[in-house]
């Protein structure tokens, strides 16, 4: 059984969500402020976060940096903020997805599995060593120069599926429906910010890259 923990100050939203996913075969946790959040991310180690950015102690920013600072796992935000901006800033900080309120039921539930999806998994394959990096794929392990390089889920999936093709072009909708999944691909705002986060964290030289490279209108590829 799946764990998500749901953090929200709306009672009735709270309530809702605990009842329909429940029912679901969900175990379900709830916080009602960023502190208690905090705590419960670090005590019931959930499988996944629920995530309102609107909170009454602490902006939700903070809590997706609290929780990036030491877990992996999946966050998505739920939040009435429609600007692409607020999107933009909650993927920045570290978040996995944005769905806005109000939302379907069923939308939520598709982007929980998809989440679930994307957590480093083990596999088959083979490392792959590229100038200062070491890609282990069997085990989603990172390194740069010798040091363990920190992923999110998210982060590391897109990644994987970029080594796993490294030397071809990997189209836009192809990394979005692998990603994210078939209702994603006309996200490509997601693409951008991963992106750019993985550059920060892999590459000597973000504004230069060697490893991580776009095709402009059309894609990314990786070379080692």
């Amino acid at each position: 059984m799946s764990r998500v923990l749901v953090v929200d100050d709306e009672p009735g939203l709270r309530r809702a969500l605990a009842i329909n996913l429940g029912a679901r075969g969900w175990q379900v946790e709830v916080a009602a402020d960023g502190a208690s959040a905090l705590d419960l991310a670090a005590s019931a180690h959930p499988d996944v976060v629920l995530l309102d950015l609107g909170l009454p102690d602490l902006d939700g920013l903070d809590v997706i940096a609290g929780i990036r600072g030491w877990s992996p796992v999946p966050i998505i935000v739920l939040s009435a903020r429609t600007s692409s901006a607020d999107t933009v800033d909650a993927l920045d900080a570290g978040a996995d997805d944005y769905v806005t309120k109000p939302f379907a039921m069923d939308v939520l539930l598709a982007r929980l599995r998809a989440a679930l999806r994307r957590a480093p998994a083990a596999g088959s394959e083979d490392v792959v060593v590229a100038g200062e990096l070491t890609i282990d794929l069997p085990r989603a392990v990172v390194e740069r120069a010798g040091v363990p390089v920190r992923l999110t889920p998210t982060e590391w999936s897109l990644l994987h599926v970029l080594v796993r093709d490294r030397g071809r072009l990997v189209g836009r909708r192809q990394l979005l429906q692998e990603v994210w999944g078939p209702e994603y691909e006309r996200e490509t705002n997601y693409l951008r910010v991963y992106v750019a986060q993985l550059r920060r964290k892999l590459e000597a030289d973000p504004g230069r890259p060697r490893h991580l490279l776009t095709e402009p209108g059309m894609g990314y590829r990786f070379e080692a």
